[in-house]
């Protein structure tokens, strides 16, 4: 007899953990969903192109709303959209960075949006910006087409 109560004891547990994850699953609201987490940028030349783009997708059932980005330093300026985003519908977050110091990118933007899981997303920009490239004067020439000495 013991071992039926336990038994159904049992079941009844696994019962009510499956309704709960069902329940779960049921959640209302907006989710956030990003195509990459992570922009390598590789080797850009310096005052090159420091723009990218994180494609997202609202992938819960009520519109998504993002909330100004916040960048880890001056040298990194997100742009986002300011309407809600619909169910099923997808827009970017632009990041510029600015590449006008050489040395390595290592930085990050956090998304805060109105999403029911994953409210805060990192998102990490990375690589390397050329140092500056040098000109050299010309050379003077003689009459000849001999260098000067000086």
């Amino acid at each position: 007899m013991k071992k039926i109560v336990l038994l159904i004891g049992v079941l009844v547990m696994m019962a009510g953990v499956a309704m709960a994850q069902e329940e779960k699953a049921k959640v209302n609201g907006p989710e956030i969903s990003f195509e990459k987490l992570i922009h390598d940028y590789g080797d850009v030349p310096f005052n090159g192109n420091g723009e990218c783009e994180f494609v997202f997708t609202n992938t819960g059932n009520e519109p998504l709303i993002v909330q100004k980005p916040k960048s880890s330093c001056g040298c990194t300026v997100p742009s986002w959209p300011k309407e809600p985003i619909l169910p099923g519908e997808s827009d970017v977050i632009k990041v510029t960075y600015r590449t006008s110091r050489a040395g390595i990118i290592n930085k990050s933007v956090t998304v805060t949006s109105n999403a029911i899981e994953n409210s805060t997303v990192v998102l990490r920009i990375k690589g390397r910006v050329l140092d500056q490239p040098t000109e050299a004067m010309p050379a003077k020439e003689n009459v000849n087409g001999s260098p000067v000495n000086n």
